[in-house]
């Protein structure tokens, strides 16, 4: 026979099947840890003085419906197994939130448009290959990242950053959700591992850095015939990296501007890798940094 324990929270009265509360008493031991109960439920432990928090799935504020909506209105079909691992993404990066910095966007609209969509929509303006290899260089909180991978589970993902306790984030991420490589290294010091250099069919940033910046940090990682997929804001001049994606192998094929629901102006630039990069690059970071190409 089932084992019930009824406990309040916020107000509600929870009831915990044996499962979960084993699974409640686990995660209760942890300084952060995640527990997401049969029905959708996040059960939370999120510090040293063991706060316990028991949230409802509709509590995260966007319906399925909504969702869907929102996404096949800018070209995107969101499926109800895809919208429940966004989900749980969202609830593990509000909550990590409260202990490091990730994101200055933490309300349910804005992680859903500013987050999920403007990551998905590279599936709209580029061609990314089936099964194929892809590196997030400098993902902070994940994004493109793990949306991608959420949304196109053939994909190879693999996130970079450079901060261990964000890398221990994405992990975490990776541990419910779907299966991500996690490393944590400098995007030069990436770029020049003979183990990752020009073996990604795709790299993708999500920054506000010059675009001759993120070329010579991005574009080493990509194999000669793959793509380096730079998303950014609007105010930068893209002729200015011209030189530098030269002078590292590559091509700008495709520049697309596109504005998100909010009315929020991107830019996707999309560059072909036509030859390799010279083995002098990358420069360390302080060259890259202050002496573009």
């Amino acid at each position: 026979m089932p084992y019930n324990k009824t406990t309040s929270v916020n107000g509600k009265e929870i009831i915990l099947t044996r499962e979960e509360k084993s699974a409640v008493d686990e995660f209760h031991k942890s300084r952060i840890a995640f527990a997401f109960l049969s029905d959708g439920r996040c059960a939370i432990n999120i510090n040293d003085a063991r706060e316990h928090k028991v949230y409802l799935k509709d509590d995260f504020g966007i319906s399925f419906e909504e969702f869907e909506k929102m996404f096949a209105e800018q070209g995107i079909e969101i499926s109800q197994s895809q919208y429940g691992m966004l989900d749980k993404y969202a609830h593990i990066l509000v909550e990590y939130n409260k202990v490091m910095n990730l994101t200055g966007i933490t309300d349910p609209m804005g992680i859903s448009e500013k987050h999920f969509l403007d990551s998905l929509l590279i599936f709209k303006y580029c061609d990314i290959p089936q099964n194929g290899r892809v590196i997030d260089v400098g993902t902070g909180a994940g994004f493109p990242g793990v949306p991608m991978k959420i949304y196109r589970h053939d994909l190879d993902v693999t996130l970079l950053d450079s901060l261990m306790k964000r890398v221990k984030f994405l992990e975490a991420v990776a541990a419910e959700t779907l299966p991500m490589t996690c490393i944590h290294a400098r995007a030069e010091d990436g770029g020049r591992d003979k183990s990752l250099r020009e073996s990604y069919d795709v790299a993708a940033a999500r920054a506000v850095a010059a675009l001759p910046v993120l070329a010579e940090y991005c574009l080493p990682f990509v194999k000669v015939g793959g793509s380096f997929i730079a998303m950014k804001g609007p105010n930068e001049n893209i002729s200015e990296g011209n030189n530098a994606v030269k002078t590292l192998g590559g091509e700008i094929s495709n520049v697309y501007e596109y504005a998100l629901p909010c009315g929020d102006k991107r830019v996707i630039v999309e560059i072909k890798k036509i030859s390799a990069t010279p083995t002098k690059y990358p420069r360390v970071g302080a060259q890259i940094s202050k002496k573009h190409l």
